[in-house]
């Protein structure tokens, strides 16, 4: 018999960071979720990606047990790291604040693949395209394809 589903959490975590302390804690406490353990599992799960913030989404069941699937990182902030900048134009449409080539494009998009709701690259790299739009990041060159 499979078990009844309570509810979803999601949350944004830096790997191999998470902590009880807010925004994690107050998160699962009232849920009824064991915070413990499952910062001790995200951790150990994410111990490769350590300092890169993670979605995770937490499925939690009625008899307080849970699953959590993790991510890859936001679109948005792997652009900001190949960028090398530390945050998007207040006025992306005026003020651009840095520049990235169609093949880093390329490279943030096939990571992704599997979290974004598209079934070729070419539409992935034109949906990372629009996020840079919107940070103020110039994407150099023509597109391929």
């Amino acid at each position: 018999m499979a078990k009844e589903v309570a509810g979803l959490i999601k949350l944004q975590i830096k790997g191999g960071a998470a902590n009880p302390s807010p925004p994690v804690g107050p998160a699962l406490g009232s849920k009824g979720i064991n915070i413990m353990d499952f910062c001790k599992a995200f951790n150990a799960r994410t111990q490769d990606k350590a300092g890169k913030v993670l979605p995770v989404v937490i499925t939690y069941y009625t008899d307080k047990s849970y699953d959590f699937v993790v991510k890859t990182p936001p679109v948005a902030i792997q652009l900001l790291e190949v960028a090398k900048i530390k945050s998007g134009s207040a006025e992306p449409n005026r003020k651009k604040v840095g520049e990235i080539t169609w093949e880093q494009v390329r490279t943030i998009a096939t990571d992704k693949m599997p979290d974004l709701n598209c079934f070729t690259v070419e539409s992935a790299m034109k949906m990372v395209a629009g996020t840079a739009r919107s940070l103020g990041i110039t994407v150099k060159g023509e597109f391929p394809g």
